[in-house]
């Protein structure tokens, strides 16, 4: 039965050094990674603005030149967002587009375009343009060129997990979207707790890919119904607030939190029984040989 929410994560109540309130924090280092980022957009603006009177030549090669560098600078944001939760994981694939490597290259047309609608000639503008990408390249690094796997661990298993928390992650970045848009910082940090705890069982997983048919519900059909909820919610509360609704949201956030850290936990105990036993059996198998 839900339990009325109240507690640490209610409004007015303390979280700090609460270990679920860090890990809340720290999952927001996707967006951290990006920060300062929305500058990139910045010379795509200008070019276009310092070429609107240098005749119709000209602007057509500007706006060419303004929508490269806009995709370079969406494509780096979402590079270095794929490299943030690539490097978070102990188990990851590699980013499936080499957003940043495209970044680079969109720059550097971007670059030579924009020199070209000066007086810099074609020479001139190319090697703007490889210095632009090279510029790029020590700025923001290539991206991830191998799968992050660990040792002793089937292979096939690790993919399955990869693909499991891959699809976890993209289900709770979903839900936070969702909830932040109704710019209400005491359900936003309410969502980012039951993360915490999600993407807490999701790294026990990839430690120990054994634990992923235990979890696969909970990271899948129970993450997807999280977010679906969510979608609901924000579109009933964003049309008229109501305090029951809001109550009720809260309520199942806590339910889904509880019985996250409640498997995660059986999980580690579970873990903790097999080392036991095979520390055990090794002991046993040692004493028997004499050693």
């Amino acid at each position: 039965m839900a339990k009325k929410f109240g507690g640490k994560y209610s409004p007015g109540g303390k979280a700090s050094g609460d270990p679920v309130h860090e890990e809340a924090v720290s999952a927001r280092a996707l967006d951290d990674a990006t920060v300062g980022t929305k500058l990139l957009y910045i010379p795509a603006i200008i070019l276009v603005f310092t070429s609107i009177n240098d005749g119709p030549v000209n602007l057509i090669v500007a706006l060419i030149g303004a929508a490269l560098l806009t995709f370079a600078a969406w494509f780096t944001q979402e590079g270095l967002r794929a490299e943030a939760a690539y490097a978070a994981r102990k188990v990851a694939r590699k980013p499936s587009i080499p957003r940043k490597m495209l970044a680079s290259c969109a720059t550097g047309f971007g670059i030579a375009l924009a020199a070209y609608t000066g007086d810099s000639g074609i020479i001139g503008s190319i090697l703007y343009g490889v210095v632009a990408l090279g510029l790029h390249v020590v700025a923001f690094g290539i991206d991830p060129l191998t799968d992050k796997r660990m040792e002793g661990v089937d292979t096939f298993q690790q993919d399955r997990v990869a693909r499991v928390v891959e699809q976890a992650d993209e289900t709770l970045a979903a839900m936070r979207d969702h909830i932040t848009r109704l710019e209400d910082r005491d359900l936003t940090a309410r969502v980012d707790a039951f993360q915490a705890t999600a993407r807490k069982m999701a790294r026990t997983v990839e430690e120990d890919p054994r634990d992923l048919t235990r979890a696969r519900k909970y990271l899948g059909v129970y993450l997807e119904g999280a977010r679906d909820a969510t979608v609901k919610f924000v579109d009933l509360y964003s049309r008229k607030p109501d305090p029951d609704a809001r109550t009720h949201y809260i309520d199942l956030l806590t339910d889904l939190q509880d019985n996250f850290a409640a498997r995660t936990d059986k999980m580690l105990v579970d873990d903790r029984t097999d080392m036991d036993i095979e520390i055990k059996v090794l002991r046993d198998r040692l004493q028997r040989e004499g050693l």
